[in-house]
């Protein structure tokens, strides 16, 4: 019945060390998920374990989307928040047994020094409470999620404190880019191009997604908010602010927008049904709508959830109405370019994955490289590669990966997007003098020191995983799951 965390994750903690390090504000929704859920055990942390209404809370605090729920009994996403619980679990345990500790008054420093609760340059408490209002959650459930994630930064920063980098790893920083490569390349864009999706793919490809073509319409209102309208002046002065501040509040406590626009005399604009480019259902621009204006309302998430927003210094009373979806024809310009651009990705990374396997095995030497080339028509270049900013042809990821490549040695480079993909043949290799008393000396110290920590941190993490038996409880997690059928 209890199974391994090790089906869950390769390894649950080292996902929690990415992004600790700045101390991040999270903030969750109270959205009701789940409800009730028996007190059995989906999981223990050596002896400690983890309810099935503990786990579902922790799910309700994440305020998934109507997507994420509709999917979670067919997709690994329960495990994946259940592993990420876990690892959170294992560092408390760690935090604990080191005695960290943050102060009443180390906690109200965090809070009134972060800008996000500041007004007029200071900490305000009417911004601290108003936040809290609009992010669902209480001051003591915030406060304590903040004190968690400075135990977590401190934990962090205990274990990478003191470092002292060796000369020999921050000159191996420098060699990755200061040097230069000749090079021999040939570019695949033509391989990649001969092929062209078939209809029959391409209509194959828009039945089975055909839900995910869609034009998404919003019908959006707004009233913008003057001072003579609400504080008798024209200017935007300190009563102006303070009447804002009603407004801003009663729409957070549930006011509508008619109610909200009728007792401060606001005039309604409406705009009905209209896409994210600002277009009409006849794909005819809308002109007498700012666009900044525009794109703050569209934004707005909910559904008839007014909201006081500010543009261009302007305020305005804003909601989208109601939203509708239609879907999109398979002849749609956008939907065929989409179409044709994933089935071209797709045969791009099969090509590029053949090629990859064929220099692995050895069949690519200097011979087969020109074989290879002229089998298929194409020119071999010869070329210098001196700086990560020499762009013409190589991007800078690219010559980064460029200047990895060993002598004599042939690979497959391409960007991200594939959209760039190269065969190289690296000829000759010259690196740059390394001068420690150079104003550079610093910035590739901090890269070493970098690298260092998160080799300590990927040990510790094999640590953590040996140290802590984590079982988890399969049965329960299924039946979480299956509660959403």
């Amino acid at each position: 019945m209890a199974t391994s965390i090790g089906k869950l994750s390769k390894s649950f903690f080292l996902k929690l060390l990415v992004g600790i390090i700045i101390l991040p504000f999270v903030f969750w929704g109270m959205g009701d998920v789940f409800r009730g859920g028996n007190q059995n055990v989906i999981a223990t942390v050596d002896s400690n374990k983890i309810s099935t209404q503990e786990f579902v809370n922790y799910i309700n605090r994440l305020n998934l989307n109507e997507e994420q729920i509709k999917n979670l009994s067919k997709t690994d996403l329960v495990e994946q928040i259940l592993s990420d619980y876990i690892g959170k679990k294992v560092m408390s345990l760690e935090i604990e047994k080191l005695g960290v500790l943050v102060s009443d008054n180390a906690l109200r420093d965090i809070i009134k020094n972060d800008k996000l609760f500041f007004k007029d340059n200071k900490f305000s408490r009417t911004e601290y409470e108003k936040f809290l209002i609009k992010s669902g959650i209480t001051a003591p459930q915030f406060e304590s999620n903040i004190v968690e994630q400075e135990k977590r930064r401190q934990f962090l920063s205990s274990l990478s404190g003191g470092i002292v980098v060796p000369e020999i790893l921050v000159k191996k920083e420098f060699r990755k880019e200061n040097q230069s490569k000749t090079i021999q390349y040939i570019d695949l864009e033509k391989y990649h191009s001969k092929n062209k999706p078939s209809q029959e793919s391409i209509r194959e490809l828009y039945e089975r997604n055909k839900n995910v073509f869609f034009t998404e319409l919003k019908s959006i209102r707004y009233s913008e908010i003057k001072p003579e309208l609400i504080s008798g002046s024209k200017e935007y002065d300190e009563n102006f602010f303070k009447q804002l501040d009603i407004i801003e509040n009663n729409v957070l406590d549930g006011q509508s927008f008619e109610e909200t626009a009728k007792t401060n005399n606001l005039k309604i604009v409406e705009f009905n049904k209209i896409n994210a480019k600002k277009e009409n259902e006849a794909k005819s621009k809308i002109e007498n709508l700012p666009d900044n204006l525009f794109k703050k309302i569209y934004n707005i998430k909910m559904p008839q959830s007014p909201e006081v927003i500010n543009v261009d210094n302007k305020y305005y009373l804003a909601e989208v109405k109601n939203e509708e979806k239609k879907n999109r024809p398979m002849n749609d310009p956008e939907v065929l370019e989409a179409l044709n651009a994933q089935l071209s990705f797709k045969e791009k990374i099969e090509k590029n994955t053949s090629l990859a396997k064929d220099i692995s095995l050895g069949a690519f030497d200097g011979d087969n490289y020109k074989k290879f080339a002229d089998d298929n028509g194409f020119a071999i270049k010869d070329y210098k590669v001196s700086s990560l900013k020499q762009n013409d042809i190589f991007s800078e990821g690219l010559v980064k990966q460029i200047f990895l490549t060993k002598e004599g040695d042939i690979n497959l480079l391409t960007n991200n997007t594939l959209t760039k993909s190269f065969l190289i043949l690296t000829k000759k290799t010259e690196y740059k003098k390394f001068d420690k008393n150079s104003n550079e000396f610093e910035q590739y110290e901090a890269k070493a020191r970098l690298n260092l920590i998160n080799k300590i941190y990927q040990s510790y993490d094999e640590n953590a995983n040996q140290k802590y038996k984590v079982e988890v409880n399969q049965r329960t997690v299924d039946r979480v799951k299956n509660s959403f059928q």
